[in-house]
């Protein structure tokens, strides 16, 4: 499994995170029961599939090793294994956080994400 893992979400989303410590999942993620996150190489067709639209869109990494108590990989698009947060975020658990430009074609994940 990957060390690293990735939430994209609206800027609005992310500020309201860090100012309260914890991010508890959109409405999709409380509907679902769980925080949904990608790995690198899903992280592209998840912005491609349900951000498209979304103007100031963030990549938030996250070790895996700081949440892996409430972490499950489960299989969804295809199969393929995806990674389930069922806790709320902590902010002190974020790596790095990056706002995307969007471009035409999607959202430029720049050297971040190869």
């Amino acid at each position: 499994m990957d060390d690293v893992i990735y939430r994209l979400m609206d800027q609005q989303s992310w500020l309201e995170a860090k100012r309260t410590g914890m991010f508890s999942g959109s409405a999709d993620d409380k509907r679902d029961g769980f925080i949904h996150f990608s790995t690198a190489a899903t992280v592209r067709e998840t912005a491609r599939r349900y951000y498209a639209d979304i103007p100031d869109l963030m990549l938030i990494s996250v070790a895996v090793k700081d949440i892996e108590g409430h972490l499950k990989w489960e299989p969804s698009r295809g199969g393929v294994l995806f990674p389930h947060l069922y806790a709320p975020l902590s902010v002190s658990s974020i790596q790095t956080e990056q706002l995307l430009d969007r471009l035409e074609n999607g959202h430029n994940f720049g050297p971040q994400i190869p």
